[in-house]
């Protein structure tokens, strides 16, 4: 038994070559160990690793997301694996059902290092849509095999985010009725790992009556549904993300004018993209041209068709509008020649935009049906099914007649692999490139890939891709030979082709029964009446065997050469040697008289034994009645008249394709508005015996060129390895997605590795946020316990009162916001007595909800500065009274690290409860007034420089601000928002207010004593005089007595 690593999360790691983990619910437990004879064999690897300080680590890996975890280094004495513990929520927080992406893992003995390193697949269980449904009435073992016999093809629907997640649908025959349909979320590994479902009664009861001949016809299972084309309608189940009953419901699609007929005949069209948001599925007639296929082009926003006729075959290309395709075409209509005379269908590569249309011949559109390239013919054979792996580029052809050929995506070669006998089966890739046969009661999963790249076991040996016919070689150089296929003047019009070189050939090797093997560079074809039709130029990796003297005694002998035709010679020996019988055999025809420096000669027949008639390679170079010395022309047996004397078969991979850390097979990266994404790749030739040419061997091809600017720059270093640097940068205001394909276009299909299709998003990433930096950092811990002491033992941390509201403008008891903190249904609200306070404020978490329990609020959510959370808010920080010139410091986190917030960013600053009492300061640069104003006048709002900006409160309690970047510098929304409680304020001086009371007082005492005098009839301007008259006639006597005692 062969060691190898192994891993497992479901028990002991099993003997089996790849590795399939899923996340539960739980966290995620992995053991990994070595397999070999004996328990005791494992345990000394193990021991022999870990006491030299290597233990294993995990990469966790998608398009847009790399986790490496370790292992623990210490291996108990009892163990003989490995074991890491990893909680769910270290890989992923998210628990929402959701098309997401499967997970590569890539477990190796020490990062960095790659040895013993295996890759596998991680699943995430809980939010993959189908696996949260039953699809129908379960089936045992038994009853799914009394539908056997009645099955006449096999269906297969893979999950475009995680392609291990499959449905596997029989096609019935007349006598048996049913739909069956197997589930599978490990990639078809093990048939007794098939879940088998009878959907037949939710048909039914979708059709309103029992009908007979009920079966599958074709499936596609998209991002949210599940679509099932039946004998008797097409029927799309409801939105796969949102369980409303455990058992998955259908309605049926109708399609106006359909009967049964169409539906037998008819086939689903998708074109598979992980990201895509929604699928429409339309039917559509049209007469006198058939619509064969309809494929919607999301890199493009367009729609392709492929149109058939009894005249002729052709493609066109519609822009959408409104998800519809418009009337008038986006490129003018691309009409294939006669020659494609059976189309079937039409299909993108997925995750790129290497569009194929297939039946007799395969064509290739890299441009989106604007042009298409003949890729292959195969005349009276037709291509009836493709596969693809999106992982490995693999494209996989299967005839009517069971060959099966292989291509990678938007290489411009092919190859036949082998055949299929099997009567009923499909093919299926999983997550990670392996190809599988699928029949009705047996799976066969492909190993060779691990390897040599090529699948070969399922296929049978690798095939002769020779043709019967002779071959004429022609010497150009040393190392480069012209090798001609003869077709006889008698040949039928109908199989000429069958004695010519095809594409199929080009990259593959010529080798000859004796001995020499020749790699095929180009195909040429002639436009000759009879003799060569067509020829190759190849390059000697080992050199020709020539025939001896014993084998053909006419070497022995000069050589007179005379024209009979125009490509025809009569060969007349000229023995010099006395005694010596030289002469031409029967064994001779179909042999080559090659003569260094001038033309090839083919024998085509015996006149006698001196004389033969040939043809020859070419014409030009050969002089009429020459005489070639003996010894100075040699013989290559390179016929078919005695058995083939040569072969053809694929060329081991010749290239290794190297890139940087940042780029795996298909990455998606987001480009933002104005940045660019450089990385680098590097080809590394594998190409012993055969000439490196200094000519770049990598193709660069834009999906949608006028999204992305792409600049690439390729050198050869001193080990005549290709480095290339790519830069993608965005153009303009537009949003999209593209893909960038990079492809090695002389690499030979049996490379593992020929194309990589990074996915570039001109759009905002997900991992792409705004964050505030405090002024003062506190530690989780003391957020859970709400006390973080400064040096003076101020409390740094406030909780809040349950249901609290910040004040408004119109005092501290009279709350206008609608934003509850610390929200809990059961308790009272405070500083609720005025009509205003009580017809605001709702709750978000917490509505409909009778207890804080039932709200739900995470840990995430208790400590959220949204204010979406502000229910689960219960700590903010607190700040003492006055806050001046605090630093509203911001950084932009992304997959590229942290950045400060600074020009060309511009901010917005709102208080989201729409408090008063603050103010910002900020320096305005002249380079950045201008746009400030401009954007001001736009969004009639103060526009603020980040860089420096600093906050003053003059107000009390909590604060919660909302910072915004202002559109135009960002595909993002970049939003954050903060708190800051402001506590300990002090009373405000009394004295005004005494002022204002004593004023009022006497004031109104005033009036009060006006208002008594009014009713009580009292004058006091009467009182008045008459007091003054009094103290008038007083002072009078008083004189008089005066001057009486004087």
């Amino acid at each position: 038994m062969e060691k190898h690593f192994t891993c497992d999360n479901q028990g002991i790691p099993q003997k089996k070559e790849i590795i399939k983990l899923y996340l539960s619910s739980d966290d995620l437990k992995i053991k990994c160990s070595f397999q070999s004879e004996s328990e005791l064999t494992s345990k000394e690897f193990l021991g022999v690793f870990t006491s030299g300080g290597l233990a294993p680590s995990l990469g966790i890996i998608n398009s847009t997301y790399t986790g490496i975890f370790h292992f623990n280094l210490t291996l108990f004495s009892d163990r003989a694996y490995w074991l890491i513990n990893i909680p769910r929520e270290n890989i992923t927080k998210n628990t929402d059902i959701a098309a997401v992406e499967e997970w590569l893992v890539r477990i190796t003995l020490q990062h960095g290092l790659n040895i013993y390193t295996t890759e596998g697949t991680l699943l995430d269980n809980v939010r993959e849509p189908i696996l949260q449904w039953d699809l129908g009435t379960v089936l045992t073992k038994k009853g799914i095999a009394e539908v056997y016999p009645h099955v006449v093809d096999l269906k297969v629907a893979k999950c475009p985010c995680a392609n291990d997640v499959a449905l596997l649908g029989f096609i019935l025959n007349t006598t048996y009725n049913g739909i069956y349909i197997g589930l599978s979320s490990s990639g078809f590994w093990d048939y007794d790992d098939i879940l088998w479902f009878n959907l037949t009664d939710t048909i039914y009861s979708q059709i309103g009556e029992e009908h007979r001949e009920l079966s599958v016809v074709d499936m596609v299972l998209t991002n949210h549904f599940l679509v099932i084309l039946t004998s008797l309608g097409c029927f799309v189940s409801g939105d796969l993300r949102y369980p409303s009953s455990s058992i998955l419901t259908f309605s049926r699609a109708d399609f106006c004018g359909f009967e049964r007929v169409d539906y037998i005949k008819g086939k689903l069209w998708y074109n598979e993209r992980c990201f895509a948001n929604r699928e429409h599925f339309e039917g559509m007639k049209s007469l006198p041209s058939t619509v064969l296929t309809f494929l919607v082009d999301q890199e493009h926003s367009a729609g392709i068709y492929l149109f058939s006729s009894q005249k002729s075959t052709t493609a066109s290309v519609s822009i959408l509008r409104n998800n519809k395709p418009g009337l008038r075409p986006k490129f003018p209509q691309f009409i294939f020649p006669t020659s494609f005379s059976s189309p079937v269908g039409m299909v993108f590569h997925p995750r790129s935009h290497f569009l194929y249309a297939y039946g007799n011949q395969v064509w290739l559109s890299i441009d989106g049906g604007n042009t298409f390239e003949l890729l292959a013919d195969f005349h009276d054979d037709i291509i009836k099914n493709t596969y693809h792996s999106f992982y490995t580029s693999d494209i996989t052809f299967v005839s009517q007649s069971g060959n099966v050929y292989l291509t990678k995506a938007g290489l411009r070669r092919y190859g036949k692999i082998g055949s299929i006998s099997d009567k009923i089966f499909t093919l299926y890739y999983d997550h990670m490139g392996f190809i599988h046969k699928l029949t009705p009661d047996h799976f066969e999963a492909d190993m060779s890939l691990r390897t040599s790249g090529n699948p070969k076991s399922i296929f049978g040996q690798a095939p002769d891709m020779g043709f019967e016919t002779a071959l004429a070689p022609q010497y150009i150089a040393l190392k480069e030979i012209i090798f001609y296929a003869y077709v006889p003047a008698n040949e039928p019009e109908g199989t000429i082709y069958t004695k010519k070189f095809n594409n199929m050939h080009l990259g593959k090797v010529i080798h000859s029964r004796k001995t020499g093997t020749a790699y095929i560079r180009k195909i040429l074809h002639h436009n000759t009446s009879e003799g060569f039709l067509s020829s190759v130029i190849a390059e000697v990796i080992d050199p020709f065997g020539i025939e001896e003297v014993k084998e053909s005694t006419c070497l022995s002998s000069s050589l007179t050469i005379s024209r009979v035709g125009i490509v025809s010679y009569k060969l007349t020996l000229q023995s010099q040697t006395p005694g010596t019988n030289a002469s031409f055999q029967d064994l001779d025809v179909e042999k080559t008289v090659v003569i260094p420096g001038h033309s090839s000669f083919l024998i085509t027949s015996i006149l006698d034994d001196k004389n033969a008639l040939a043809i020859a390679t070419m014409p030009d170079r050969i002089l009429d009645n020459m005489i070639i010395q003996k010894d100075s022309w040699f013989l290559h047996n390179l016929g078919h008249r005695n058995g083939r004397m040569w072969s053809i078969y694929a060329k081991p991979c010749n290239y290794w394709f190297q890139q940087d850390h940042s780029l795996f097979l298909n990455v998606l990266k987001y480009i933002d508005l104005g940045k660019s994404y450089t990385f680098k790749v590097k080809v590394i030739p594998n190409t012993e015996g055969v000439q490196t040419l200094e000519i770049p061997p990598l193709n660069v091809i834009v999906g949608n060129a006028n999204l992305l600017e792409v600049k690439s720059e390729g050198s050869f270093d001193d080990s005549e390895n290709y480095i290339m640097k790519i830069s993608a940068a965005s153009k303009a205001l537009r949003q999209g997605s593209t893909s960038l394909a990079l492809v090695v276009w002389g690499a030979s299909i049996e490379c593992l590795v020929t194309t990589v299709v990074p996915v570039m998003k001109n759009s905002c990433s997900y991992l792409k946020s705004m964050h505030h930096i405090p002024s003062k950092l506190i530690p989780l811990e003391d957020w859970i316990s709400g006390v973080h002491k400064d040096s003076q033992g101020f409390n740094m941390i406030k909780t809040l009162p349950i249901n609290y509201r910040p004040p408004s403008n119109m005092g501290i008891a009279i709350p206008l916001t609608d934003n509850f903190y610390h929200a809990d249904p059961s308790k009272p609200i405070p500083r609720n007595l005025f009509p205003t306070s009580k017809r605001s404020g709702k709750f978000k978490q917490c509505a409909n909800m009778s207890t804080r329990e039932e709200c739900n609020c995470t840990n995430d959510q208790k400590f959220s500065h949204a204010v979406a959370f502000s229910d689960c808010r219960e700590k903010v920080p607190r700040f003492k009274f006055p806050v001046t010139q605090y630093p509203i410091s911001l950084e932009i986190y992304s997959e590229d690290g942290h950045i400060p917030v600074e020009t060309p960013y511009l901010v917005t600053v709102t208080e989201v409860n729409s408090r008063e009492n603050w103010k910002l300061k900020h320096s305005v640069p002249a380079n950045v007034k201008k746009l400030k104003n401009y954007l001001e006048h736009r969004l009639n709002a103060p526009v603020y420089n980040p860089l420096g900006l600093n906050l003053s409160i003059k107000g009390s309690e909590l604060f919660h601000f909302r910072v915004s970047v202002v559109p135009g510098v960002t595909f993002c929304n970049l939003v954050e928002e903060f708190q800051i409680y402001v506590d300990e304020v002090p009373l405000p001086f009394p004295g005004h207010t005494l002022i204002a009371v004593a004023a009022a007082v006497v004031l109104g005492g005033l009036i009060f004593t006006a208002f008594m005098f009014q009713i009580r009839n009292i004058h006091p301007s009467d009182i008045c005089q008459k007091f003054m008259a009094r103290n008038k006639v007083n002072l009078s006597n008083l004189s008089i007595n005066q001057v009486a005692h004087r």
